[in-house]
């Protein structure tokens, strides 16, 4: 390809060129990794290829900008050619090509843990530092590698020394024709805005492998950051009002509950659920990335949960039970304010605008409980503290806890271990006082860098999950061993569930199999175990729990008591950021951007029967009721806690 004829032209030329092959060969590099899942034919190649060219250029369009600015407006040309100025240009091509390839590799280990290109993920890497700065270097060899990089940087530019004299040595551009280039370039930045985006030509592909790979991993990056919410009715398939309502209303509806006002959208309803209250303790434990097919009684052939197993047979356990997304802060706004995965942020993260719910912890604060959040790391990470102390908890993590007391701590946080000595030592302190206490607990050391501490299991620290997953399981069985010698666990119901699975990428959008978490139910002498095999969502935890202790409360939550009536078929609502489903336990219905509707047939067998569906479509209404219903519902301000409400219950 001829290079311009004029020297900054040329220079900026090179250096996009160079991002382009970087790009090319990243891009390769992540196929090989997957090319059964993402390539069936030689048409899936162009494709990959082709639009991945459009977001690299939309990407280099923006990111030109910057540097052409200098070259063709601020450098003058008496500067150009001066030996300072050259060895500037030298540095500068180092550095870019330095960039290139740190976003590489940062790209290839995103992609390895996450099956995608940059997205909302890498945006909390960026904001949370500490915690992600500290896991990458307890996970990778950071200081080799950034070496390593920064001289092959080095050598690529000596490498490319006479291509860069021979373009530095054409002709400079004047001040016009400058000024004329760089206006051209600005107006194919607007073009770019105007018909390239997160969703198009990307999101044309039903192939979830083969629509990442097509994307440009710093695209999606910037992106991201600037989609942070999505205005359902904006982008997503809608309903009538008056359908709406009706829908959402029969979904919501059970013996025992009334709703309350006339608005058809408003989701408030009193729920009466009969007898004396049953003041009994709760510890709830959501684990970080437990998925139910590590657990052995599910199959899995290497042994890594034996107490789980155990604790199964004892349990309530429910056996078709799925999260709601596939971050840790969806799995606590689902457990806490039992509400589908509105698109964009989760309410935990939408800072300002995270507090004053109905929370489960409201709910029993009200009925004279300590509720707490014990986290093992700092609770500023994913904007958990400000979340949980604004919607009725009182915080305990890694930042209140003496050094003493801490015997072992990653990036992330303290071990299990040392989380659940605190959770009991506050136990110990309510049940002194004579109060009853919810404790709502969050894992860490089910994560990477996957350390905890030595001789505990027969796994090294730190050689992968499935040591992670098998002292998860330890420190579970510690936990309940010492809790059972103290006089309130005999007044304690016990939940265990995971936050979200160990992975979500699959060959499709909502792997309906990847949102497969246990839970159990564990409260000996007052719940029988057995197996509920109902279909059950993250967001039904919280109204069973009330059920189960016989509380009256005015619900904003868009769960239901599951256990009141098994017979009734269930639904679990699954999403990410962007893709929102509903699974009937057969079929899938997923709303996407752009008012996009599709209807996965026999999802759970087979993802491949997928076709265009219509709101007419019966599971394609229910989607649309709970996730339109919850958007206006969140906006509107009637996920609110209201005092009054719930004294009106008791």
């Amino acid at each position: 390809m001829p290079l311009p004829r004029h020297a900054q032209a040329r220079f900026l030329s090179l250096i996009l060129l160079a991002w382009l092959l970087v790009f090319f060969l990243t891009r390769t590099a992540l196929l090989l990794l997957h090319p059964a899942e993402a390539v069936n034919t030689p048409l899936d190649v162009l494709r990959l290829y082709g639009v991945g060219l459009a977001y690299d250029l939309a990407f280099l369009v923006y990111a030109a900008l910057p540097l052409a600015f200098y070259l063709f407006v601020l450098c003058p040309n008496r500067l150009w050619a001066t030996r300072a100025h050259r060895a500037f240009l030298h540095a500068l091509t180092a550095s870019s090509l330095f960039a290139m390839l740190f976003v590489a590799t940062a790209e290839y280990f995103f992609w390895d843990e996450f099956g995608a290109r940059f997205n909302f993920i890498a945006v909390d890497y960026l904001v949370y530092t500490t915690e992600v700065i500290d896991n990458i270097r307890e996970s990778y060899p950071v200081g080799p590698l950034i070496a390593g990089l920064a001289v092959l940087a080095v050598a690529l530019t000596f490498a490319l020394r006479r291509v860069i004299a021979r373009a530095l040595d054409a002709p400079p551009l004047a001040l016009k024709p400058g000024l004329a280039a760089f206006a051209g370039l600005l107006a194919l930045a607007a073009l770019d805005a105007a018909f390239v985006d997160q969703d198009f030509p990307m999101g044309q592909e039903q192939n979830t492998y083969l629509r990442e790979l097509s994307g440009n991993g710093p695209y999606q990056f910037f992106a991201a950051f600037r989609n942070n919410e999505i205005d359902y009715r904006r982008f997503y398939a809608t309903l009538p009002e008056s359908e709406t309502g009706p829908v959402l209303r029969q979904e919501l509806a059970e013996p025992n509950a009334t709703f309350l006002g006339q608005d058809p959208l408003d989701p408030r309803r009193r729920i009466v659920n009969g007898g004396p209250e049953l003041r009994r303790n709760i510890i709830l434990v959501t684990v970080e990335s437990l998925s139910a097919k590590f657990l052995g009684s599910n199959g899995d052939p290497r042994g890594l949960t034996p107490n789980l197993d155990a604790l199964r047979r004892e349990s309530l356990y429910f056996n078709n039970f799925y999260a709601t997304g596939t971050r840790t802060d969806r799995g606590l706004e689902a457990v806490t304010l039992s509400v589908p995965p509105t698109p964009g942020r989760s309410i935990v993260k939408r800072i300002g605008r995270e507090s004053g719910y109905a929370s489960l912890g409201q709910q029993l604060v009200a009925k004279g409980y300590d509720a707490v959040f014990v986290y093992g790391g700092r609770g500023y990470f994913d904007n958990m503290n400000a979340f949980f102390s604004g919607n009725g908890y009182r915080i305990v993590d890694q930042s209140s806890v003496p050094e003493s007391e801490i015997h072992f701590k990653n990036a992330w946080g303290m071990a299990d271990e040392d989380l659940y000595a605190q959770a009991m030592k506050v136990a110990d302190q309510d049940h002194a006082a004579g109060k009853p206490f919810f404790l709502h607990l969050m894992t860490t050391s089910n994560h990477r860098p996957y350390t905890y501490p030595d001789g505990r299991i027969d796994i090294p620290s730190g050689k992968g999950r499935d040591g992670a997953v098998k002292y998860t399981d330890y420190a579970i069985g510690k936990f309940l061993r010492e809790a059972r010698d103290k006089p309130w666990f005999k007044d304690t119901i016990f939940v265990f569930l995971a936050d979200h699975t160990a992975g979500s990428a699959g060959h499709e959008d909502l792997p309906v199999a990847n949102y497969h978490i246990p839970l159990f139910i564990y409260a000996p002498g007052f719940i029988t175990p057995r197996e509920v095999s109902t279909l059950t969502s993250q967001i039904d935890l919280a109204p069973t729990l009330l059920g189960l202790l016989h509380m009256d409360y005015v619900s904003t939550f868009y769960g239901r008591d599951v256990l009141r009536d098994e017979t009734r078929p269930g639904r679990a609502l699954i999403g990410n950021y962007q893709h929102l489903g509903l699974f009937d336990g057969k079929d899938l219905a997923i709303l996407s951007p752009r008012k996009k509707i599709r209807l996965r047939e026999n999802a759970a067998a087979d993802a491949e029967h997928e076709r265009r569906a219509m709101p007419e479509d019966p599971l394609v209404r229910r989607a649309i009721a709970y996730y339109e219903d919850a958007s206006h519902a969140f906006r509107n301000g009637l996920l609110a806690w209201r005092t009054q409400g719930a004294t009106a219950a008791k």
